[in-house]
């Protein structure tokens, strides 16, 4: 059973950078879909990014286009969301997930099965 752990998440000043990363407990992840997802106090869950593990294209929901970027490690077992130029908008609990996937990926929170436990990223001056 594919497990997920996220990790990266802290405080950091408006104009920053944060490197999340999402480990799985399977090797390797190329027939998952991984997505990122953040949920911020009072707010719905919304999808950040996705890419199927084995590659491909990358998604990205249009506040973080050109700032995030999602990547994996040659291993195959960690995904890494890469944010730069951070706002306070961008505060909330993000979320590493997955589902099996042949091709290509979501963004919708329910199609997805695997979640980690989230880590808090806040972005304050």
């Amino acid at each position: 059973q594919l497990q997920l752990v996220e990790s990266g998440g802290g405080l950091v000043q408006p104009g920053g950078s944060l490197r999340l990363s999402c480990a799985g407990s399977v090797v390797p992840l190329d027939y998952y879909a991984i997505g990122w997802f953040r949920q911020a106090p009072g707010k719905e869950r919304e999808g950040v990014s996705c890419m199927r593990s084995r590659g491909g294209i990358r998604q990205y929901a249009d506040p973080v286009k050109g700032r995030f970027t999602m990547s994996r490690e040659n291993a195959k077992t960690t995904v890494y969301l890469q944010m730069n130029s951070l706002r306070p908008e961008d505060t909330g609990i993000y979320y590493c997930a997955a589902y099996p996937r042949v091709s290509g990926c979501s963004r919708v929170p329910d199609d997805y099965d695997r979640w980690g436990q989230g880590t808090q990223v806040t972005v304050s001056s």
